[in-house]
């Protein structure tokens, strides 16, 4: 069983920094973050398969960063220029087979929450 623990939120002016991070207890292929709105829909952000290939949702490009170490089983998520709108929680997937921005990962963190405040 792959668990994923996320760390790295909190609370920020629009404009700053956080960097996000979460460790798998067993390596998989594909690590992504998503983030969710209380009474919306869960957003895909960003995805890295473990060749380094990555994906980002429209909104966020140029602003955040996805990474990974696999040596320690962690990705990250550098989220720079942050925005009001940017506010949800953020959560850690991962899954061995899609690699896309779809809601179709098989592990889930628990979440850390960013607030960005105007």
């Amino acid at each position: 069983q792959v668990r994923l623990v996320e760390s790295g939120g909190g609370s920020v002016q629009a404009g700053g920094s956080l960097r996000l991070s979460c460790y798998a207890t067993y390596a998989r292929r594909c690590l992504a973050w998503f983030r969710q709105v209380p009474g919306q829909e869960r957003e895909g952000v960003a995805a890295v398969s473990s060749d380094g290939t990555t994906t980002y949702a429209d909104s966020v490009k140029g602003r955040f960063t996805i990474s990974r170490d696999n040596a320690k089983r962690t990705v990250y998520l550098q989220l720079d220029y942050l925005k009001p709108e940017d506010t949800a929680m953020y959560y850690c997937a991962a899954d061995e087979f899609t690699c896309s921005l779809s809601d179709n990962f098989y592990y889930w963190g628990q979440g850390t929450q960013v607030t960005v405040s105007s």
